[in-house]
């Protein structure tokens, strides 16, 4: 399975970096493909490493402002021109949606997929890893959004919070067929 995952750049402690290294090591493992955004640096760098450390395959969609960074030794890197062209390759190219910790691009990523999910134009599975509770806050926002009607389909049909990376991966697999 070619899971998508959006996350973090940036260099995170161990609360954040050990479950998503457990996480890199399960999708390995399993013989799925990482794609995604191609960065050599931080928290994309950690699930990376791991995912290939395991036996994976690393698809890496960069940006050109940000082609610097991105891995040497992935299996293939694709160099796109602006954020909404990566975005549009992530999605392309991925079976299912991870949201792992971020900042403003993850939570972009996310809002994205949630959005194409919510008019029914993609149905891939959407799991937002909740390391940490990192995404406590955005889960009580969405409850509130289906309770006070700002949602068209219940929240469990646009996404599913796990709370660890084997939860995510079994939610994955099921959700494709592949256990």
């Amino acid at each position: 399975m070619n899971i998508c995952v959006f996350l973090s750049a940036a260099d995170l402690d161990e609360r954040y970096t050990g479950p998503a290294r457990e996480f890199a090591e399960l999708l390995g493992k399993g013989g799925h493909t990482l794609v995604w955004g191609g960065s050599d640096v931080g928290l994309m760098k950690v699930v990376a490493d791991g995912v290939q450390e395991a036996g994976g395959r690393l698809v890496g969609v960069s940006v050109d402002f940000l082609a610097a960074k991105a891995r040497p030794g992935a299996d293939e890197m694709i160099v796109t021109k602006d954020l909404a062209e990566r975005k549009a390759q992530l999605l392309a190219r991925s079976d299912a949606i991870v949201i792992m910790v971020g900042g403003t691009g993850t939570l972009d990523e996310a809002t994205e997929i949630l959005e194409l999910k919510k008019h029914g134009l993609t149905t891939k599975p959407v799991v937002l890893l909740n390391t940490a509770g990192f995404y406590d806050g955005l889960k009580q926002q969405f409850r509130r959004m289906e309770t006070e009607g700002f949602l068209p389909v219940p929240l469990t049909e646009l996404v599913f919070f796990a709370e660890d990376g084997v939860a995510a991966l079994a939610y994955l697999e099921e959700s494709m067929g592949v256990r």
